[in-house]
């Protein structure tokens, strides 16, 4: 099969690599859809991750070989698979904090190597016990694309539902690439009002899809306009979805005394300085919120797929779509985007 291996930092070349044998209790998957995620491009830009491997997660395909002792899936269904699922005993799961769960950390999707996803390939191979709790099946109507949102959708509303927002608050979402759409259009969903920060008209434009209208240029003073909008205020939330860390203190300096800061891009080692007397004196939070909770999957699922039949469809977020053959360029595009870049996705089969 076709495959785009990461061969070590600023190095994707696409290849041919043997189709994953598959044991008991796993199911092989031939990929429909695979979005490109930015942790992908962390991971293939900093080398934080050793080669050879097949990245990609946000993925969707059809069932195309069943091991021993599988139940309730077969040949032929349309389905997702989370490369990630807890063990559900350990301390980390009783506490609902699954993305620190060791199981959790081990990846259960593979193209071949060390496992790692394994979307950006032809087949993947899904081991055990993310078929029995993370496989979900699509219904005939719903769209590849849109199922391959379900990873990225389950990420976004865990951050939204570890805020409680109420209606009365405001929240300001920095970047409107296409996670910072899912976040505003669900912070949107609790009754609260949302600001959008982002450099380009065209992303607002798209974010306005999703009944988001309240858009600030990220090229002028966020935290002034923030206040304005909110009596002198500030935000009651401010949720950063772009990675920059210098962001951090435009987030705190555009939130009211007591308010909430969710770090949702942060996803690499290093230091990122804010006024400490923000969070002491101005009793700010600063938290954080990473990756996807096993305790709304059911939740995200009839999200996503309801949402497709009643207008949240999130197809609209895909600008982007390139065949295997040109992952390479894709993955470029996505390490650098432009006005009318949002999800970028890989399709083999284009």
């Amino acid at each position: 099969m076709r495959a785009a291996v990461y061969r070590g930092i600023d190095d994707v070349r696409v290849e041919t690599i043997p189709v994953p044998e598959i044991g008991a209790g796993e199911v092989l998957v031939k990929i429909h859809t695979c979005g490109i995620c930015g942790t992908d491009l962390k991971k293939i830009h900093t080398g934080s991750h050793d080669a050879p491997r097949v990245f990609g997660h946000e993925m969707s395909g059809t069932i195309v070989k069943v091991g021993k002792g599988v139940i309730g899936f077969a040949v032929g269904d349309r389905v997702m698979a989370y490369h990630h699922i807890p063990c559900g005993e350990c301390y980390y799961c009783r506490k609902q904090t699954f993305a620190q769960c060791e199981t959790y950390k081990k990846v259960g999707c593979t193209a071949g190597f060390t496992p790692s996803g394994g979307g950006f390939a032809e087949y993947i191979r899904v081991m055990d016990w993310i078929v029995r709790r993370g496989l979900v099946k699509i219904p005939d109507e719903i769209p590849f694309e849109q199922a391959a949102f379900l990873e990225p959708v389950n990420t976004c509303y865990k951050a939204i539902q570890l805020l409680k927002l109420r209606p009365d608050e405001t929240v300001l979402v920095i970047g409107q690439g296409s996670i910072g759409i899912l976040l505003a259009a669900l912070a949107q969903r609790t009754g609260a009002t949302v600001l959008t920060s982002d450099l380009y008209a065209e992303r607002h434009a798209v974010a306005a899809k999703f009944g988001l209208k309240h858009s600030l240029d990220a090229r002028g003073d966020v935290a002034a306009a923030a206040k304005a909008a909110t009596e002198g205020r500030g935000a009651d939330v401010a949720l950063l979805a772009v990675g920059g860390n210098a962001l951090i203190k435009v987030a705190m300096d555009a939130i009211r005394p007591g308010g909430r800061v969710v770090l949702f891009a942060q996803t690499q080692h290093g230091e990122a300085p804010f006024d400490p007397a923000d969070v002491c004196v101005d009793e700010k939070t600063l938290m954080g919120s990473y990756s996807a909770s096993v305790a709304i999957q059911d939740d995200v699922t009839e999200m996503v797929f309801d949402g497709y039949r009643n207008g949240f469809d999130l197809t609209n977020l895909v600008s982007h779509r390139f065949s295997l053959e040109d992952a390479v360029t894709a993955i470029d595009l996505a390490s650098h985007p432009q006005a009318d870049s949002l999800k970028i996705v890989i399709q083999p089969m284009l």
